[in-house]
């Protein structure tokens, strides 16, 4: 069958022959067509795409093997969502250590792009707490790799974007917790510095540190927020109310009015919010979710995610000059996202943290004028010895991505001949 597929970012919906996936017998070897496992499609880029080959649907493999309550530990297959992990495991007193910022993507996806979340200083990427993982390659050889077997084939395959082969299943290694809530605390600042010395002020003692940024403002205000896990007696959990972007719009929701009053309104509420409070942790880790198909707000064009990441050492330079680019450009971004990401090696050849400080942004397509914006940003990314994260790329130069991912060439010896992305051939030949 073939349908039209876009991700998240919605920049394109392109023909693709779709295999659904419900059993490893299910997936197509030896096929002259290169295929791409392809899990719930929250990629904002083209990491998820295959257009001139097959998408191999992954969501029928959702079944939960074996969970150990004792150990933390659990089993199962790599189309299981994350959310179903924690509505699973969060009453026996285990939670994900790492999730992004929607819980709306399968496992396999989240080892594919090695996500992160608000706590890297603490438990690093998702990678970090894999025990092992199997993998099915076209050719039909099956590989169970982890950090103590074969850990070559694991290196590659975490933050390997699903060219290494089949993720079929995977074990985790859960962390304790003592219930769904969260103490958390805002802090409004005014200035880009002020974020940077929130930042080492409260690593030591918060898990949970991330900010909310105004790119309009010119100075560099926002809102720094903080979190630890706390216990509490309450069980009741007042369900948030969903809402629903029901159609496309034919031009974006979000432009320069419509994001300095939300960005007014934004900084002036969360500024309100300085005193401890109590939070279940979906609000907290996952603002969006609650908004079904958010990604039509940006209109018929869709838009560009542009996360990246710079040294510690020239963060505050960089960042003040991509806020800077951004705002003489007369753009801005809907929810921007900055923090830092701890001192720790990466799981993956191909994982995007590194220790530094990391800045994620949103911009309606506007054709020439937003590429031009992002080509500036590259500039900036490139002379800080930077790197933009796969998972969220569309358009990234092959200079940039060759030169932020130093061991590519590594990577390469390890990859499936029978599977091939949009990325993968825009970056990579092939």
């Amino acid at each position: 069958m073939t349908i039209s597929i876009s991700s998240w970012g919605r920049l394109t919906a392109d023909q693709h022959k779709i295999v659904s996936v419900t059993s490893l017998e299910a997936v197509p070897r030896n096929h002259k067509l290169k295929g791409l496992p392809f899990g719930n499609g929250r990629s904002y880029g083209d990491v998820c795409l295959n257009p001139d080959g097959e998408l191999w649907l992954m969501r029928g493999l959702d079944k939960f093997i074996t969970l150990d309550p004792y150990n933390g530990l659990i089993t199962c297959e790599a189309g299981v969502l994350l959310k179903d992990i924690q509505r699973l495991v969060i009453p026996h007193g285990w939670m994900l250590p790492v999730t992004p910022g929607t819980q709306l993507i399968t496992v396999g996806g989240a080892i594919a792009n090695d996500i992160h979340g608000k706590n890297h200083h603490v438990f690093g990427s998702f990678g970090d707490h894999i025990k092992s993982l199997t993998l099915l390659r076209t050719d039909k050889e099956l590989i169970v790799c982890g950090p103590e077997i074969n850990q070559d084939w694991f290196s590659a395959t975490v933050g390997g974007m699903g060219l290494t082969g089949i993720i079929s299943q995977a074990t985790l290694k859960l962390r304790p917790i003592q219930g769904p809530w969260l103490e958390t605390v805002n802090v409004p600042f005014t200035q880009l510095k002020d974020f940077f010395n929130l930042a080492d002020t409260s690593e030591a003692e918060w898990e949970y540190t991330v900010s909310w940024i105004d790119c309009l403002n010119g100075r560099g205000r926002g809102v720094f927020m903080r979190a630890n896990h706390v216990e509490h007696e309450e069980s009741v959990i007042k369900s948030s109310s969903s809402l629903s972007i029901p159609m496309v719009p034919p031009i974006s929701f979000v432009n320069k009015l419509s994001l300095r009053l939300f960005n007014s309104v934004y900084y002036r509420r969360q500024s309100r919010k300085r005193v401890k409070q109590l939070v279940h942790y979906e609000p907290f880790f996952y603002p969006l979710d609650n908004i079904q198909n958010w990604n039509r707000i940006y209109g018929s064009k869709g838009f560009y995610q542009y996360q990246s990441v710079l040294p510690r050492s020239v963060g505050y330079e960089g960042v003040r000059e991509m806020l800077k680019t951004i705002s003489t450009a007369g753009e801005g971004s809907f929810l921007a996202v900055l923090k830092t990401f701890g001192d720790r090696q990466a799981a993956g050849m191909m994982s995007f943290p590194m220790p530094g400080v990391t800045l994620a942004l949103d911009f309606p397509n506007k054709g020439k004028r937003t590429l031009d914006l992002l080509r500036s940003l590259d500039d900036i990314v490139r002379d800080a010895n930077g790197k933009i994260y796969t998972a969220k790329d569309s358009r990234m130069p092959r200079d940039l991505f060759e030169s932020g991912y130093p061991r590519l060439e590594e990577f390469l010896k390890y990859r499936d001949p029978g599977i091939s992305s949009s990325m993968s051939l825009r970056l990579m030949g092939y």
